[in-house]
């Protein structure tokens, strides 16, 4: 049974709908460190919803990523995936935690993800907002790693709320610079279109539930039949 309240879709039993993978039974080569699933994120914790660290996404796009992955290995690549599909309610958590509902900043999350603007800005700047494409299956969050598995130069960091995130920021030179180019390049050759405000984030065209927002729990045995 699915409850459908306005774009919103919850389905009993926590399960995601028909059509949705976890990408390491896909593509087990991409790199997965799943941000929100541990304490290494912006909020300093845990974030509601993240019962594993897996990526999880509606399959056209976990397909797509693979021919990604494929081209990029070639080139002495590879993807490392920090977040896939978002529950709604590790969106809803992010509003609160944005509006101060969650007590003060965590020091070292605000030194390394927000250091240049207020908490209480967040909101009104566009960096947070009460929906997500990531809860409709098809949005990743993306970077590029060596072969060794070192991260290579992005110009900034994931999830850094600053202008410099902007995939095109003139300040952002050199290496930095061709290795956006290089991600947004190869993910584009493969029907992913980047947000140009963050240089890490991608949709999947077209995505597979364009109109509506889950709310199952980021769980390989939400996947499973």
């Amino acid at each position: 049974m699915t409850v459908v309240v306005g774009v919103l879709a919850v389905l009993a039993g926590g399960a995601a709908p028909p059509g949705f993978v976890a990408l390491r039974e896909v593509d087990p080569s991409v790199r997965q460190d799943m941000r929100y699933a541990g304490a290494r994120n912006f909020t300093g914790g845990v974030v509601d919803g993240y019962e594993e660290p897996v990526c999880l996404l509606a399959r056209p796009a976990a397909e797509a990523l693979r021919r990604a992955q494929r081209r990029l290995l070639r080139q002495g690549y590879s993807l490392r995936v920090y977040d896939c599909y978002r529950p709604q309610r590790a969106v809803d958590r992010f509003v609160r935690w944005a509006r101060g509902e969650d007590g003060p900043d965590d020091r070292e999350a605000k030194a390394e993800f927000y250091p240049h603007v207020e908490r209480s800005r967040l909101i009104p700047d566009g960096y947070i907002a009460a929906k997500s494409g990531h809860s409709r299956g098809s949005t990743l969050d993306v970077t590029l790693e060596d072969l060794s598995g070192r991260e290579v130069d992005m110009g900034t960091r994931f999830d850094f709320f600053d202008p410099l995130s902007h995939t095109d920021d003139p300040r952002v030179t050199g290496a930095a610079r061709a290795n956006r180019q290089l991600l947004k390049g190869v993910l584009a050759g493969e029907g992913f279109g980047n947000l140009p405000e963050e240089w890490w984030h991608f949709t999947y065209e077209p995505e597979a539930y364009p109109d509506t927002y889950f709310d199952f729990p980021v769980a390989v045995a939400a996947v499973r039949p």
